[in-house]
């Protein structure tokens, strides 16, 4: 697969997950294994669905914006935003996740919340 096929993927990933079908997205997307390293959730799609599913639980009107998406060969990073809900505290997302014939196989994440003050100008995006 290209980078750009493997990079739609995660994006279709990804988004249909945190829109509330990580069924659908593990369906889909992810290949005959899913390995996790995020350590508040569980190996295997089944850790994944049940994960989002709390989350949603946890925050009913959580927003996921991918702002930019980079790939090397099998490897696809994103950078997202995380809205736990309209106007409140957020999290900004670095995912890596790996492929395997185009399907999503192995998955790391870093998760920052979004302060309320800076000491710069800058934004996290």
């Amino acid at each position: 697969m290209s980078a750009e096929e493997n990079k739609q993927t995660v994006v279709d990933f990804y988004e249909t997950a945190f829109k509330g079908d990580p069924e659908k997205a593990a369906a889909d997307q992810v290949g005959d294994y899913y390995t996790q390293h995020n350590p508040q959730v569980k190996d295997g799609t089944e850790g994944m669905i049940e994960f989002v599913h709390w989350l949603r639980d946890q925050y009913p009107q959580l927003r996921l914006e991918i702002k930019r998406v980079f790939a090397d060969g099998d490897m696809v990073i994103t950078h997202s935003q995380v809205e736990l809900s309209p106007g409140g505290p957020g999290w900004a997302l670095a995912d890596f996740f790996r492929l395997e014939n185009g399907k999503v196989v192995e998955h790391w994440d870093v998760i920052q919340d979004i302060p309320q003050t800076a000491a710069n100008s800058n934004t996290m995006f």
